[in-house]
């Protein structure tokens, strides 16, 4: 029998993991630029991206869990997680290393009791009340958004803008162990990403910036190269 929440979340016991946030890569089969979606994954990875989610809301259960696996084995031996959006029995299936989750999707404490530990959660944040509320002590990081105006989804909120990202994530450290990871979401590409690491974010996930590209590595270490050279300096560290 699985452990309890209770058990799971006991003094001395803390569950969450240590994400690399930097480069993460959403891949999904409605914006893949007609690459084979394991190997645009793969491509990215090579480039530089430190985290994949596999983005799925058409596939059917079994395409979701035939694409999650194939993608897993494609990232075997890179040392990258790979998180299924949304879909908890999808990630259990296929055998990965965590989920992310939205605000109306399965409850943290559900998904923590589900995958257990040593599983990567992460959970968007798109207001500063969700900000204010957001479960830390059951995740691994979490992603703020939008930033700016997307294509690749349907979003009814207006673009919150690199100010209001950062307030948001000013909201959430303080609640959070150190080294927490807070990254941002939406709209993002080489051209705004430094901006946006900048204004204290620990990284930039991104679809279209990488998969509609001719090239999905090359640009995969353009933006890696952009967001590690934009943390050297908000460290102090010469650009």
């Amino acid at each position: 029998m699985g452990e309890t929440l209770d058990q799971i979340l006991q003094p001395g016991r803390c569950h969450t993991m240590k994400v690399d946030l930097r480069l993460y890569a959403l891949v999904d089969p409605e914006h893949t630029g007609g690459h084979d979606i394991a190997a645009l994954a793969a491509a990215v990875v090579k480039g530089g991206a430190t985290l994949v989610q596999l983005r799925d809301k058409k596939g059917s259960t079994r395409e979701m869990i035939a694409r999650a696996r194939a993608i897993h084995a494609a990232l075997k031996g890179t040392g990258v997680p790979l998180l299924i959006n949304d879909r908890v029995d999808v990630a259990l299936a296929a055998g990965v290393e965590g989920v992310h989750i939205g605000w109306d999707d399965m409850a943290a404490d559900d998904a923590r009791r589900l995958l257990g530990k040593g599983a990567i959660i992460g959970l968007s944040i798109n207001s500063a009340e969700r900000a204010r509320t957001a479960p830390i002590e059951l995740l691994d990081y979490v992603c703020i958004g939008g930033v700016f105006a997307t294509t690749s989804k349907d979003n009814p909120n207006p673009p919150q803008g690199v100010a209001g990202v950062c307030a948001f994530a000013d909201i959430i450290r303080p609640r959070a162990p150190k080294g927490f990871p807070v990254g941002a979401i939406a709209g993002i590409t080489a051209a705004n990403a430094g901006e946006v690491i900048a204004g204290g974010l620990d990284g930039v996930a991104v679809i279209t910036a990488l998969s509609l590209k001719p090239d999905p590595e090359a640009a995969a270490r353009e933006l890696r190269g952009i967001v590690d050279r934009s943390l050297k300096v908000g460290a102090g560290a010469p650009a």
